[in-house]
């Protein structure tokens, strides 16, 4: 029943990025009879099944008006864990064949990893770019720091072209305390551009996680004339492209373009993953978070 809330044109129907945020992260908490654990901080809490016994005080009950089932919500202290998000706003992320575009998809995606470390006790910070540092909010866990991130996360709008460089250069001159770094990108760059410019942060002991944000009609276009398809971020270059193009030789150029993505990511010790667009949001979280959670 909730999952239908999930879904991401009904998301963008929601006011205000902060009840996204809750929506998504209250959806995702509410899989947990599937995934009892959740999280990105290795000191995080876990959720474990009520026992006669346990003290009441630690039951979440937002958790048990969804699921009928009682969880206590368990903390090992405060957390050290830095989270920073990279939030590509090229004009390509403007992107989009249904109600959400990739970065809407982005902005929702952002806003509930920065409500989840919210909950955790992590300290969050953002950079946005396109081909410079648009937005940068330094990560901490001061009061009011959600308010400052969701704000900067809504006002992020498709802006130039991408370079990646520019927001990693940043990174590397103004944060120097180990954390995880998660890029949401649509990564229209050669897969070793990419990596060859992200690696470093994974040298300096970072956890880097990579969400390919892409639409569905990206990853297995649908058309019945020839369409002229223009560069979103160079207007002067365009391909007349015909169905019978696009049903064969794009779809393996770009399953191509995935698959070399996600080996070079993997070779570097990153961590990948496809995020399509109509994808409820809860079920990319769960999936990325749940294997992670299993490798703690």
């Amino acid at each position: 029943m909730l999952q239908r809330f999930l879904d991401p044109d009904t998301l963008a129907s929601i006011t205000g990025l902060d009840l996204v945020a809750k929506t998504v992260v209250d959806g995702f908490v509410a899989g947990l009879h599937r995934s009892p654990d959740f999280g990105f901080s290795q000191e995080f809490a876990e959720y474990r099944a009520y026992t006669p016994g346990d003290d009441l005080r630690h039951v979440d009950w937002n958790v048990f008006a969804r699921t009928d089932r009682c969880y206590l919500k368990r903390y090992r202290g405060e957390t050290n864990t830095q989270l920073l998000i990279l939030l590509d706003t090229s004009a390509s992320m403007g992107y989009g064949s249904q109600e959400v575009h990739k970065l809407d998809y982005s902005r929702f995606v952002a806003a509930s990893l920065c409500y989840l470390a919210n909950l955790q006790r992590d300290a969050a910070g953002l950079i946005v770019f396109d081909e410079d540092v648009v937005n940068y909010v330094a990560p901490s866990t001061r009061q009011g720091q959600l308010f400052r991130l969701l704000h900067a996360i809504e006002k992020a709008e498709p802006g130039t072209r991408t370079d990646f460089s520019k927001p990693f250069a940043h990174f590397q001159n103004y944060l120097h305390r180990r954390g995880l770094v998660i890029v949401l990108s649509d990564f229209y760059a050669p897969p070793e551009e990419i990596i060859n410019t992200v690696e470093p942060l994974r040298h300096r002991g970072n956890e880097v996680v990579l969400f390919h944000v892409l639409d569905p009609q990206e990853i297995e276009p649908k058309f019945r004339d020839p369409v002229l398809l223009v560069d979103m971020e160079d207007a002067t270059r365009s391909l007349e492209v015909s169905p019978e193009y696009a049903r064969h030789e794009y779809r393996s150029k770009i399953a191509s373009h995935i698959q070399n993505l996600n080996d070079a990511a993997r070779s570097a010790g990153l961590d990948y993953f496809l995020m399509n667009t109509s994808r409820p949001l809860d079920e990319g979280l769960r999936e990325y978070l749940s294997i992670r959670q299993g490798r703690m």
